[in-house]
């Protein structure tokens, strides 16, 4: 067997090693192991999950040979809980996989403490009924969910969770923790020491954009009454000041402070998201509290009086055009600064466990210094309940989806899933799933799908007749293209949510496969 650092090399760099211990010891529950069920799993097995328990209380049949390649002919009439393990199993034998030959229809309705052993359930090929009550029973138990479903050309995927707090949100763009606006007195003092107008080329090519910045920034407000630039035409004026600084056209070093002077410009302080988080309520803690909004309570502390209006600084430069003993020099007090900050809110977390009762170890010093670092980059992830979603959808929102033509198919497409699903209440098959009956399943779905819309509250709204004839051309087939996409986006969701780290995809994701576009609806 490959060791894990091997095995699971590309991974380890995109989640680390704690983000890999996190899914090592995650246990999941799949529900129906059909192709998005399986497909799903197949991405989360070989990614290392610790454990899987699949519920299908099916057989195989025929037909599944045709769009789950984790059965075969031979498989046929056998458990396809079981079929679907075993192959699983062989993707990776460190995985811990269990099967249960049971309905999960039949499991929500009469074991629901069943669930609250597992770190997360994935739902697929769920109805409407089931997905409500399954939804009541791991909100209870504070268990993860997500809910995924193929339909013909169409998919979704929904996450449920009360409360989601992730540090390591990992952003694609966010600006250097630099302070180039607003230095500390170590940075200044420094900072300080360098003349940037020296004489020796060498070493005028050689000054790290930071110190120009600084130098330029604090220059600036010094000649217009402590205010940096904000207007345009002063951060236009601003850079041409940087530009008369340089004394040859090859110095990359004032072409980076030119193109980073940006960062000057950028408003002090925290963002308005950090502001909504300190302020939350949770940020009010007790013994009960979660260590996250402990760690919160700590931060909110920190930017009120050591942090003088700051999130705890990163501790990282980017790379620059720099000679090393500067770049050295200027990386170590950025270090310092941001070990100095770190320190301080761990003393505030160490108080506020006290404070509250608690071991005033219980929160690892690990994982405080990541706060840290992480700071400004938090993010708090809440989910309405799918009973919620489902009966009350967020009016205007849903009234703007159904006008809008960049949205209409996939909202189209939302509403038919929850209609088929009356359908085949009212009339115990899906539309379009036995042949001879089209043309009256397409009348019967689209006056099922008039009456959901007025219960919603959209009275007068309609849905295309070529979208309703094409979801009972479906069949409720799962297709195993559609089946593997929705499967993806789904294990994608449940990497984010066992790690902690990047964010969750906060809405119902509804994949259309007529158009090839895949959508967030917030409802």
């Amino acid at each position: 067997m490959a060791e894990p650092k091997t095995k699971y090399d590309r991974q380890l760099r995109i989640w680390g090693e704690q983000g890999q211990a996190a899914l090592e010891k995650a246990s999941i529950c799949l529900l129906n192991c059909g192709p998005t069920g399986s497909e799903t799993l197949k991405n989360l097995v070989l990614g290392g999950i610790g454990s899987i328990t699949v519920i299908d209380g099916s057989k195989v049949d025929v037909g599944d040979l045709g769009n789950n390649f984790m059965v075969d002919e031979k498989s046929v009439g056998q458990s396809k809980a079981k079929c679907v393990c075993e192959f699983l199993q062989e993707l990776n034998d460190a995985v811990k996989t269990k099967f249960i030959e049971e309905y999960p229809e039949a499991l929500i309705e009469t074991n629901p403490s069943f669930f609250s052993q597992f770190a997360l359930v994935v739902a697929t090929q769920l109805v409407e009924d089931s997905m409500i009550k399954l939804d009541r029973i791991c909100r209870e138990a504070n268990v993860m969910l997500i809910f995924a479903r193929s339909y013909g050309l169409t998919g979704f995927v929904r996450i449920s969770v009360k409360e989601h707090a992730v540090i390591e949100s990992k952003p694609d763009h966010f600006l250097d923790d630099l302070r180039l606006n607003n230095p500390w007195p170590e940075l200044r003092r420094f900072v300080e020491t360098i003349d940037v107008n020296i004489s020796d080329p060498v070493a005028h090519k050689h000054t790290p954009y930071v110190i120009i910045l600084v130098k330029m920034a604090e220059e600036w407000a010094q000649s217009h009454g402590g205010i940096l630039p904000s207007t345009r035409e002063e951060k236009k004026e601003f850079k041409e000041l940087i530009k008369k600084k340089m004394i040859s056209m090859d110095e990359d070093n004032y072409k980076e402070a030119i193109e980073a002077s940006f960062k000057v410009f950028a408003p002090r302080g925290i963002s308005s998201s950090l502001l909504q988080i300190i302020n939350d309520p949770c940020a009010e803690v007790d013994s009960s509290s979660s260590d996250f909004w402990v760690m919160v309570a700590a931060l909110k502390e920190f930017i009120a009086n050591e942090g003088g209006g700051e999130a705890p600084l990163e501790g990282s430069i980017p790379d620059m055009t720099s000679s090393t003993e500067l770049y050295v020099n200027l990386q170590k007090i950025y270090q310092a600064k941001a070990e100095a900050d770190f320190s301080v809110v761990e003393q505030r977390v160490k108080h506020i466990l006290k404070k509250v009762g608690r071991d005033l170890d219980s929160i690892s010093k690990t994982n405080i210094k990541s706060f840290c670092k992480n700071a400004r980059k938090l993010t708090v992830c809440r989910y309405r309940a799918i009973e919620d979603e489902f009966n009350s959808p967020i009016q205007p929102e849903l009234q703007k989806y159904l006008t809008d033509e960049d949205y209409s198919m996939a909202v189209g497409f939302y509403v038919l899933l929850r209609a088929v699903d009356r359908f085949a209440a009212n009339y115990n098959s899906f539309p379009g799933q036995f042949d001879g009956e089209m043309d009256e399943d397409i009348s019967r779905l689209k006056t099922t799908a008039v009456s959901l819309l007025s219960d919603l509250g959209c009275n007068g709204s309609t849905l295309t007749e070529d979208l309703i004839n094409e979801m009972c051309r479906y069949g409720a087939a799962e297709l195993h293209a559609v089946a593997a996409f929705s499967g993806g986006i789904a294990s994608q969701e449940v990497i984010k949510l066992i790690t902690r780290q990047f964010v969750p995809m906060c809405g119902t994701f509804i994949f259309n496969g007529v158009d090839h576009k895949s959508q967030l609806l917030s409802l």
